[in-house]
């Protein structure tokens, strides 16, 4: 691919911009709710060049995982949660692919139990890309 092409790709998706990163953003607040049954009090979604996205979310922690932290669980607090998020691999790829219209080609979740502070990182096929994302490669593992 062309430099050019690639940077009328990163113009198009900067088009599409804030109104997608919004609403992944929303999307991953949803997700959160419905896996762990609290949401994030702040998130925020940005381009990290022009195939990477990441999905900063704070404040995650139900109570019980509160109480982890307060006893100095954190290492049992990182596997509880990425056990959870890696289990859930293509209900988190699902609305990256669905409004961003590219295939995700790695899924990385982190999380420091210190500062209750979650990413989400999605490395992303180039465009017109045919073959299967990693939410369908996990699927039929």
């Amino acid at each position: 691919m062309a430099i050019d092409e690639q940077v009328s790709e990163q113009e198009e998706d900067g088009r599409a911009g804030e109104n997608v990163l919004s609403a992944i953003s929303n999307e991953m607040v949803r997700l959160y709710k419905e896996q762990f049954g609290r949401g994030p009090t702040k998130t925020r979604t940005n381009w990290a060049g022009p195939d990477i996205l990441v999905v900063t979310l704070e404040q995650t922690f139900t109570p019980a995982e509160r109480s982890l932290q307060r006893m100095g669980e954190h290492q049992r607090l990182r596997d509880l949660r990425l056990l959870f998020q890696y289990a859930s691999v293509a209900t988190f790829c699902e609305p990256v692919e669905r409004l961003i219209g590219r295939k995700v080609r790695a899924f990385i979740s982190g999380i420091d139990t210190q500062a209750d502070i979650a990413t989400e990182l999605y490395l992303l096929y180039p465009r017109g890309y045919e073959g299967p994302s990693r939410a369908e490669a996990d699927a039929g593992q």
